[in-house]
C-alpha cells in the first residue's frame, strides 16, 4: 500500500538517494531541507511517516520531533531519526523526543526500507500490505479482496479502507471524528454522519457471510471491531 513519507534532510545528495529509493519502493515522497519547510508541508498534507535528520539548519530534528509530538494533529505520525550520531545517549535523546526508531548514517537503502516497514507494522498496521485474518474473515490489501469463509465479498473502496482499519485495530473504540481522520484522511472535510452511512454499507457487504456483527456500535462513543461474534443460543 502506498504511503506518504516526508524526508527532512538538508544534504541534497542524501535526500535524493533516500527519495529515489522510497519512490522505487512505491511510496509517495515529500521533501524538506529544514524544520520550517517541513512544517509547511505537514500543514498542507499530513504524511504517514517522517524521516527526520538530527542535524538541520535552524531548528534541530530533535526540536521538531518534540513539537510534532506536542501537537494533537501530528502526535501519532511515526518518526524515524536519521543521524551521524551513534552514541548511546544520542539514541536515547532521539527516542525521548518522540522518535519511534533511529538509524545511523551511513545506512543501506534495504535497511531503511526494512526499518520503515517495521515501524509502520507497529504504529500504523493499516498502511502495510499484510494479509489480515480474523476468524473466518480475511482481507488482502494487495489484491483488494475480502472473503468470509470461502465466500468472496463485494465491497466499495471506502468500506474496504474502513474494514482494513478496523481489522488492524480490533477491540478499540473509535469516534466518528477519529475514523474520518484515519480512513478518509487529514484535511478531508466531510460530515461525521458520513461515517454512519459507510458503516451501514460495510455491514451490508459483510452480511452474505454473516460477519456483519463484527462491527459494533458503542453508544455515545463510536464504533468497534469485535474479534469474536456473539452467536445466539
Amino acid at each position: 500500500m502506498s504511503t506518504t513519507i516526508l524526508v527532512v534532510e538538508d544534504e541534497p545528495a542524501i535526500q535524493e538517494l533516500i527519495s529515489v529509493n522510497l519512490s522505487f519502493a512505491g511510496h509517495k515522497v515529500l521533501r524538506a531541507f529544514d524544520a520550517e519547510q517541513a512544517q509547511t508541508l505537514i500543514r498542507a498534507e499530513l504524511p504517514d511517516l517522517i524521516l527526520l535528520d538530527w542535524m538541520l539548519p535552524g531548528a534541530s530534528g530533535i526540536t521538531l520531533a518534540k513539537k510534532l509530538r506536542a501537537d494533537e494533529r501530528t502526535r501519532q505520525v511515526p518518526i524515524i531519526m536519521l543521524t551521524a550520531k551513534g552514541a548511546e545517549h544520542d539514541k536515547i535523546d532521539g527516542l525521548e523526543a518522540g522518535a519511534d526508531d533511529y538509524i545511523t548514517k551511513p545506512f543501506s537503502p534495504k535497511e531503511l526500507i526494512a526499518r520503515i516497514k517495521a515501524v509502520l507494522r507497529r504504529r500504523a498496521p493499516q498502511l502495510t500490505d499484510d494479509i489480515i485474518k480474523i476468524g473466518t474473515l480475511m482481507l488482502d490489501p494487495t489484491t483488494h479482496r475480502i472473503s468470509g469463509g470461502d465466500m468472496p465479498l463485494a465491497i466499495g473502496p471506502t468500506e474496504f479502507r474502513l474494514l482494513h482499519f478496523f481489522m488492524t485495530h480490533i477491540e478499540r473504540v473509535f469516534s466518528r471524528a477519529q475514523l474520518l481522520d484515519q480512513v478518509w484522511g487529514d484535511h478531508v472535510f466531510v460530515e461525521e454522519r458520513t461515517v454512519d452511512v459507510h458503516i451501514r454499507r460495510l455491514r451490508k457487504a459483510l452480511e452474505p457471510s454473516h460477519h456483519e456483527d463484527h462491527i459494533e456500535t458503542v453508544r455515545g462513543a463510536g464504533y468497534r471491531f469485535a474479534a469474536q461474534i456473539a452467536r445466539p443460543g
